[in-house]
């Protein structure tokens, strides 16, 4: 039995319910307790503490503490679990804070598993977000057993890293503070299934997650590129590339390196608007969700960066790997797949977590872009990997923004409205004119010709 202090029983009693942890009253029953325990091992792992109240049913956190009297008294629910077919991977630990009570509460860890499983009733539950849903529809349950790859990269062993790089480093001390662990970095990563047992040889999870250098032991490129391209191209030229980044760093780490360099860049483009020559400007929501998935749900068996190009008009992001499992480009907003579980779920355990709500960060990402009345981010499968365009073209028709920017400026170029309505070529530009011009709306400016050539809006008397 661990021994825990008032901080750490204070903290799993005000953590936040999600898709990776949950408490349960120490009334629960045993078929309860199985419901949840399946739910992870069918979606991507987590955590359950038995004798830990609801907040609904204790206002007062650390009265939420409420285990029983001996070991012994859970006997029923492990017998439950540890009868369930095909075994579900879960680990038990049982703490006691004897700051808080002489109480003792279980700790239910779950690994996503690679079969579909089922309570002792034969009902099949998945994790989303908070709850545990119930599946009765034999296609999705299938859908379900498609998606359970029998390996991932992540497992892999690295028996050339020493188990020091991972468990004395400042990335996972900087983590065990940030969640109020007591536990030393060895302790934590072989409670966590980021370590073998038998020797410590460190997963690549592990690695990814809290080597300070990764690319130094991993056997595949993790790091991510980040290049800037002047122009709006579609295959840019030798002379249009800028500026390229290589951005490193333990998961956490480098997902905010890769945004901070993203905005840095973003901070130097200029750009036609309606309001004039102005920074150009992205949802910052947007750029984050699909950063992250092109970080967390990377292919990491394959030799290669993530690459984030930055043109004139758009963001490219692209991720190593076609998309796992039964997702695909038309059902990705509705499906949800974890190519690296392990991954997922420790970025999750932070207080302030990258990847915050579940399931829903290419949906913020749309929802973002409509709400800045910009057009929705393209997805594409390509031969080895995911594409994500987040195009900076405003969902008003090319007539609309043109007359929009001259309720702001006096006229405008051809130039200035490839700029504005995102449309590359220079005569489909001069034909919005010509049927604003023909409607009425538009003239063109006198004296002004070749290069110089300009429209302004016609005033009515």
């Amino acid at each position: 039995m661990d021994q825990i202090t008032f901080e750490e029983a204070l903290e799993i009693c005000e953590r936040m319910e999600s898709h990776f942890f949950d408490r349960k009253d120490a009334r629960l029953r045993p078929a309860g307790l199985e419901k949840t325990v399946v739910a992870f091992a069918n979606a991507d792992g987590g955590e359950v503490f038995v004798g830990v109240k609801d907040d609904k049913e204790e206002t007062n956190t650390i009265d939420r503490w409420r285990g029983l009297s001996d070991i012994e008294d859970y006997n029923a629910h492990i017998a439950s679990l540890s009868t369930l077919n095909p075994t579900v991977p879960f680990r038990i630990k049982f703490l006691q804070a004897l700051d808080v009570s002489t109480n003792i509460i279980m700790s239910v860890n779950v690994d996503k598993s690679n079969f579909v499983h089922k309570t002792s009733s034969q009902e099949v539950y998945v994790r989303q977000s908070a709850q545990s849903i119930r599946l009765t529809d034999p296609q999705r349950i299938i859908a379900l057993s498609y998606s359970k790859g029998a390996t991932t990269f992540e497992d892999e062993l690295l028996m050339d890293c020493p188990p020091e790089v991972v468990a004395e480093s400042a990335a996972v001390k900087d983590m065990l503070y940030d969640v109020g662990s007591s536990l030393d970095g060895l302790d934590y990563l072989l409670n966590q299934n980021l370590l073998r047992r038998e020797d410590f040889a460190p997963k690549v999870a592990s690695v990814l997650l809290y080597a300070d250098d990764p690319s130094s032991f991993m056997p595949r490129q993790c790091a991510v590129k980040v290049i800037r391209y002047e122009t709006q191209e579609d295959d840019p030229e030798r002379d249009h590339l800028k500026e390229v980044y290589t951005v490193e760093g333990s998961s956490y780490d480098l997902i905010r390196r890769v945004i901070d360099k993203i905005t840095e860049i973003l901070s130097g483009i200029k750009i036609w608007t309606t309001y004039g020559l102005k920074p150009v400007e992205y949802p910052q929501e947007a750029i984050w969700e699909i950063v992250v998935n092109a970080i967390i749900h990377r292919d990491y068996s394959i030799s290669d960066h993530v690459h984030v190009k930055i043109f004139n008009d758009r963001i490219e992001v692209i991720s190593p790997g076609k998309l796992p499992g039964f997702v695909s480009v038309d059902n990705i907003l509705d499906q949800r797949f974890s190519r690296n579980p392990r991954v997922v779920r420790q970025l999750a355990r932070y207080k302030n977590p990258p990847n915050k709500d579940m399931g829903e960060g290419l949906d913020t990402a749309f929802q973002k872009m409509k709400e800045w009345k910009l057009k929705n981010p393209v997805i594409e499968e390509l031969e080895n990997g995911v594409r994500v365009t987040i195009p900076h073209t405003p969902l008003a028709t090319p007539e609309q923004a043109i007359l929009e920017f001259l309720e702001n400026n006096e006229s405008i170029k051809n130039s200035q409205a490839r700029d504005l309505t995102g449309i590359r070529s220079e005569n489909a530009v001069k034909n919005v004119f010509y049927r604003l011009r023909d409607a009425g709306k538009i003239e063109r400016v006198p004296g002004l010709a070749g290069a110089s050539s300009a429209w302004r809006k016609i005033e009515r008397q």
